[in-house]
């Protein structure tokens, strides 16, 4: 089995800055893309970033410019580092990852069990 283990949400005033880690751990032979998703009351949970083994980057067009999302493939662990927030940024962030267990096996995707981030105005 896989966990996936988020941390470094908080309380933070608006433009303020907030650092997320997300650590994987279990029976994991690679991991694909790792990314960070988050989602308000009464909402779908929306993109945030993602990164690719490869290096490839996306971003939501929301935190263009604020957020910078990294990894270190040594410790299966993402990171999230987010400037200049809003309070429109106040969610529960989710951690995601897609991991094969085996070089022959297809690739799962795990959730973290979310951190919340609240910015206050």
């Amino acid at each position: 089995q896989v966990q996936l283990v988020e941390s470094g949400g908080g309380l933070v005033e608006a433009g303020g800055s907030l650092r997320l880690s997300c650590a994987a751990s279990g029976s994991i032979f690679s991991i694909n893309l790792m990314g960070w998703y988050r989602q308000t009351p009464g909402k779908q949970r929306e993109l945030v970033a993602t990164i690719i083994s490869d290096g490839r980057i996306n971003y939501a067009d929301s935190v263009k410019g604020r957020a910078t999302i990294s990894r270190d493939n040594a410790k299966n662990t993402v990171y999230l580092q987010m400037n200049s927030l809003k309070p429109e940024d106040t969610a529960v962030y989710y951690c995601n990852a897609e991991i094969r267990h085996t070089d022959s096996s297809g690739s799962f995707r795990y959730w973290g069990q979310g951190t919340q981030v609240t910015v206050s105005s």
